[in-house]
């Protein structure tokens, strides 16, 4: 299947980093040991990349983020360097919905695709190991990002497929699974810095295996309830956005 070429005018993106960078003005979960909170942009980064795909979503989080980092009432957990998860998370969204874009291709007897979204997992993956108290506690990146893993593998497979189809309500679960999927991904840059900064006792990260999954789908099912209309009402203004109606020329 021939690949789509994304190509998303400026204006989208600077409305869309606006509106990213406004969501951080609204707290709402605070962050496990951290004293920094969640804010509503953790839900609309992973909007980003559903709407845009993954590098003019990503684009689009990053400046919402970087700006949002200043204007937060909370301070962020990473001060102006917040916004990477935010990217990070866009960019492995986009992916997944955006199934048929791959950042690079690799010549093996034809084609083979490794999706960026994968590529995403294996270097948070491996960062986590990085530190001495990840490699003294395998089991959160084999649930935690286990669990987004199998979302992301899922929404490879199902959200174009349901992105394109004719139900409407088969939107939901793909937003859901995209989002999941992304924003764990975010997660595996943010649990590195987190280790780096705090180096919490392995009782903190017992604990976060139950907690950051239960967050990342109340996010992922946040975005999927925002996200479905958005889309709708979107298009009936005339603006193009999502996987199934993105521009491409």
């Amino acid at each position: 299947m021939e690949q789509k070429k994304i190509k998303i005018h400026p204006a989208y993106i600077a409305v869309w980093a606006s509106v990213v960078a406004a969501g951080h003005l609204i707290p709402t979960l605070p962050i496990w040991g951290t004293g920094a909170a969640f804010s509503l942009a953790n839900i609309l980064s992973p909007l980003s990349g559903i709407f845009f795909g993954p590098i003019a979503g990503a684009l689009c989080s990053a400046i919402g983020g970087f700006i949002g980092s200043f204007v937060s009432p909370i301070p962020p957990m990473l001060g102006p360097f917040t916004f990477i998860i935010g990217t990070v998370t866009a960019f492995t969204t986009g992916c997944i919905a955006w199934s048929k874009w791959p950042p690079v291709k690799v010549n093996m007897e034809g084609s083979f695709v490794i999706n960026g979204g994968l590529i995403v997992y294996i270097i948070g993956t491996i960062l986590w190991f990085t530190q001495s108290a990840g490699r003294n506690f395998i089991w959160l990146p084999v649930v935690f990002y286990g669990l987004g893993f199998i979302a992301m593998i899922a929404g490879f497979f199902l959200a174009d497929k349901f992105f394109t189809s004719s139900k409407k309500v088969l939107k939901l679960p793909a937003i859901w699974l995209s989002a999941f999927g992304g924003l764990i991904g975010g997660a595996t840059v943010g649990n590195f810095f987190y280790l780096v900064i705090f180096n919490p006792p392995a009782v903190d990260l017992v604990r976060l295996i139950v907690v950051s999954p239960l967050e990342r789908a109340l996010f992922a099912a946040a975005a999927m309830i925002i996200g479905v209309p958005l889309l709708e009402g979107l298009r009936k203004i005339g603006l193009s956005v999502g996987p199934d109606d993105g521009v491409t020329i």
